[in-house]
Formats: C-alpha cells, sequence, structure tokens
C-alpha cells in the first residue's frame, strides 16, 4: 500500500475528531470538522453501533494517521515498542514522539507533520551537526536538531514560526527561534504527551 495522498481532511471527517493534517488551516474556521463534523460519503450521517473490535480499531487508526504512518510502519514500532521493559503504550507513544519528523512539526519549524517528513527527506536540518535525512530517526535526550545553513530553508521556516506562534511547546523540549535549533530536555512521559487517543486499546487489538 502507498503513502494516502487524498483529502486528508476527509481523514479528520472518518474519525470524528480534529487531526491538525492540514497545517495552519485546522486552526481556522475552514476546518472541515468544525464545518462538517460527520464522516464523509452519503451515509456519514447514519448512526452505526460499533463492536468493541471496531472501537479497537478506529482508535489505532487515529493514532497511526495522527503521526502519518503506513500500517507496515506502525506494526514495527509496536514491535520494538513491545520488546522494551516499560509499559508497551506508553513506550509506543514515546518512539512515535521522538521521530524526526514529529520533533521538526512540534518545534514549529513545519506547519504539518507531512511537511516536517518531506523537509526531512530533503536533507533541511541536521542532528548535532550531522546532516539526517531519515524521518523515522529518533531522538534521544540533549539531541540538537537545527535547519541547514541556507537563506532560502531558514525565510520558510521563519514562515512556518510566525504562523505557529499559538501552538503550544511540550515541556520536554526547547527551541531557540532565532538560531533555528531544538533541543531534547528529556524523554517525555504519558502525561506529557498531547495526543488524546487511548493507546491501551492498540495493544489490545495486537494481542488477539
Amino acid at each position: 500500500m502507498g503513502r494516502y495522498i487524498g483529502a486528508v481532511c476527509r481523514v479528520c471527517r472518518r474519525e470524528g475528531e480534529k487531526m491538525f493534517l492540514k497545517g495552519n488551516r485546522c486552526f481556522s474556521p475552514k476546518c472541515a470538522i468544525e464545518r462538517r463534523a460527520y464522516p464523509p460519503g452519503e451515509q456519514g450521517q447514519r448512526r452505526r453501533k460499533v463492536s468493541d473490535y471496531g472501537i479497537q480499531l478506529r482508535e489505532k487508526q487515529k493514532i497511526r494517521k495522527f503521526y502519518g504512518l503506513l500500517e507496515k510502519q506502525f506494526r514495527i514500532f509496536f514491535k520494538r515498542a513491545s520488546q522494551k521493559r516499560g509499559v508497551t503504550a506508553e513506550e509506543l507513544l514515546r518512539m512515535l514522539e521522538l521521530r524526526l519528523d514529529n520533533l521538526v512539526y512540534r518545534f514549529g519549524f513545519a506547519a504539518s507533520r507531512a511537511q516536517a517528513r518531506q523537509m526531512v527527506k530533503h536533507g533541511h536540518f541536521r542532528v548535532n551537526g550531522k546532516k539526517v535525512d531519515i524521518p523515522s530517526y529518533l531522538g534521544r535526550p540533549e539531541d540538537v536538531i537545527e535547519v541547514k545553513q541556507s537563506d532560502r530553508i531558514k525565510d520558510r521556516v521563519k514562515e512556518h514560526l510566525e504562523s505557529t506562534k499559538g501552538r503550544e511547546l511540550p515541556e520536554w523540549l526547547s527551541v531557540d527561534q532565532e538560531a533555528f535549533k531544538g533541543t531534547i530536555l528529556k524523554v517525555p512521559s504519558r502525561e506529557e504527551i498531547s495526543m488524546p487517543y487511548n493507546e491501551q486499546l492498540v495493544v489490545e487489538l495486537y494481542s488477539k
């Protein structure tokens, strides 16, 4: 399966929640959820009974689409999280939050995770002074992510920073907007991850 290239607003409507996939549009009155808070299609407004399996599946799909991962990628992260000593669900979220594309988005260097992923792939960021173009690269405490020394790229990032001034920066991260640098202060706890989904349902789904 290839990456989803359709209208991302339909994804939010299908899941019934704002998932911030469209960048600045998600913070405006033009957001699809604000205008039509029901699934797309002719049968979108019909009420349907959902089974326990359906609830678990939808929660997994929400988390996967929230971070912009394919099913195979998501399963790989889940397998790695299950091999760690901590709580599998929490370890999964920590790993997803520490992905380089997510960090670039959290710092405000990109308007959306999809845009952050593209910028990382094009080699516009360095980690501890070294070029990293792998979106799934996992950051560590004290890692410094900085924008490539290019006036053109910095001008683009500056526009994103200006447009995302109202975005709240997690406490486990620090950013120096003037220097175009962001630092990972520590590994986040579950309480510090602003992801409003029940990750435990994913564990229950994959445990069947």
